[in-house]
């Protein structure tokens, strides 16, 4: 393999890997407020996708991301409201039948309302022929922006969770839920909060992968997959770990490719995930928390 086609798979599954580490950063926000594992979460970055595409037509493209984003994360506020919040505490079968039925739900809703097709925004910036050569491989300007927009949410949810009071809320009621409430803070309204950001967060992904990787109704249950490994290999509720797992989980599916037919690129994703759960059942990167997914 020469250099140049090495660091091309290289770009590739750092651009890919930077997506899944934003759907398990979805994953861990929600589970790190409610300890829910919200299978649901590649469906708000399909949605995202999707209404960004749809919105373009008729507004410029930084309002119809932005507008994307908006209804997105008040879809997944609506999700809780509707069909978490009266649940109490539910065990955690449950929960993922619940989830996984909300996936159904929002996907057969894409269907209904785009049909079948592909679909996919123009560049941000540029267009597929102003790709930017390093060291021989041609490297897409839209790359940048998945990269930098992947930097930018976990810069803001460092910043937010270390130096913001509704921050500190949620980690509180991540810590403890009754005690939080016995200080005084908005337990309910802070879970519904933690569904609204992940669906935001995720439509942004969404919308910023939307002009590389294009987007379809059926675009969800595979990232939704895939950031759930991300999520169990960088350990639940840790987002620095998420973003290391995903970059490293897509350049290995990118150079597996290289040496293996495309349809087992999946194979490898699960692969890792069934002796990650064997051999560390709480993740490359945590102490703990994702044992509790031996109770499946």
């Amino acid at each position: 393999m020469t250099l140049d086609l090495a660091l091309q798979y290289l770009v590739a599954g750092l651009t890919y890997g930077a997506i899944y580490a934003v759907v398990a950063i979805g994953f861990n926000i929600v589970y790190s407020a409610t300890g829910i594992i919200n299978f649901a979460q590649g469906e708000f970055v399909m949605l995202g996708g999707m209404l960004a595409v749809q919105l373009s037509r008729s507004m410029p493209l930084p309002a119809a991301v932005a507008l994307s984003v908006a209804i997105t994360a008040a879809v997944g506020a609506v999700v809780e409201v509707a069909f978490i919040r009266w649940l109490g505490k539910p065990t955690v079968l449950r929960m993922v039948v619940i989830t996984i039925g909300v996936s159904i739900l929002l996907r057969e809703g894409a269907l209904f309302l785009w049909g079948e097709g592909v679909r996919s925004l123009p560049y941000f910036t540029g267009d597929e022929v102003s790709s930017v050569g390093i060291l021989g491989a041609r490297i897409s300007p839209q790359v940048f922006w998945v990269l930098g927009t992947v930097a930018l949410i976990v810069a803001v949810l460092e910043w937010f969770y270390r130096r913001t009071l509704l921050g500190w809320e949620m980690q509180a009621c991540a810590a403890n839920k009754d005690a939080a409430a016995l200080c005084g803070v908005p337990v309910r309204r802070l879970v519904t909060l933690s569904f609204a950001m992940a669906a935001a967060i995720g439509a942004l992904a969404g919308a910023v992968v939307s002009p590389i990787t294009y987007t379809s109704y059926a675009a969800g249950g595979p990232l939704a997959i895939k950031g759930f490994t991300v999520a169990i290999l960088g350990g639940l509720g840790n987002s620095g770990g998420a973003v290391a797992a995903g970059l490293a989980l897509g350049v290995v599916e990118s150079f597996a490719v290289s040496v293996l037919p495309a349809a087992y690129k999946d194979v490898v994703t699960l692969s890792l995930l069934l002796a990650v759960l064997v051999v560390r059942p709480s993740g490359l990167f945590a102490s703990g928390e994702a044992a509790r997914l031996k109770e499946f």
